[in-house]
């Protein structure tokens, strides 16, 4: 529920199309819907303009589609992350051909509002193919919340000709999500080739001393481009929404 949806439910009450009472049965749920072991948060969209996601993991089936049901009738566009493969089957049986399944990065997402509200593109961009999950996850994010997204993959710095191939197109997005695990260090180096902001993520892809992304977190954080900012190892949602709202500025 967005401010178009209660503009024209507020126009439609003024002109007589709908009733009070009506008005008020379609707002009932506002701001949030108490299913019992969930609240859902209705108000949202209203506050971020974008609706409130799932994240699956840790969730049973039977609550992420009474969640999923509960948004939908809300809003238009629902996105869920981590969901294990139990529930997807849930879903894509309840919802046939109105849902997509991300089996890498466990995204599910009803995209059913495919309205471009960000002013650029957004380039989401891995080191190697096996940060592509992670790198799906911001993708997926980011496309589902009104955004262009250009995908850059396998350009990490041990091979860097093959970053160097991509600079247009880095230089041509208004926001770039990094991703990358063992060292981190490509969101340092493609933020020294760019003008825009830079949202590193780090991975949690390496050998031992990699401590599962701790390595590539620390080195980001460290980064010695100033345009670079970091969120949690393995975080692409974090990034393809945080990324929407700077798109949108």
């Amino acid at each position: 529920m967005d401010q178009d949806y209660l503009r024209a439910l507020l126009e439609e009450v003024r002109d007589g199309a709908v009733g009070i009472d009506a008005a008020l049965a379609r707002l009932r749920h506002l701001p949030y819907e108490d299913l019992g072991f969930a609240k859902v948060d209705h108000h949202r969209e209203l506050r971020h303009g974008m609706p409130e996601v799932v994240f699956g993991k840790g969730k049973t089936p039977d609550q992420i589609s009474a969640i999923v049901k509960t948004l939908l009738a809300n809003s238009r566009n629902v996105l869920v992350t981590r969901a294990d493969d139990p529930a997807a089957a849930r879903l894509q049986s309840e919802y046939k051909e109105n849902i997509e399944y991300f089996p890498a990065s466990g995204a599910l997402r009803f995209w059913r509002d495919r309205t471009v509200r960000g002013k650029g593109t957004i380039a989401v961009v891995c080191a190697g193919t096996s940060d592509l999950p992670v790198a799906e996850e911001a993708q997926v994010t980011a496309e589902v919340m009104g955004n262009e997204v250009d995908a850059i993959h396998d350009v990490g710095v041990a091979g860097i000709h093959r970053l160097m191939q991509n600079r247009e197109r880095l230089t041509g997005a208004r926001v770039v999500i990094v991703c990358a695990g063992m060292e981190g260090a490509l969101p340092s180096v493609v933020a020294g080739l760019v003008s825009a902001p830079v949202i590193a993520v780090p991975t949690s892809i390496g050998y031992g001393a990699s401590f599962h992304g701790l390595a590539a977190l620390l080195g980001m954080l460290n980064s010695c481009a100033s345009n670079v900012t970091v969120v949690n190892i393995d975080n692409g949602f974090g990034a393809g929404y945080s990324a929407s709202l700077m798109n949108r500025l």
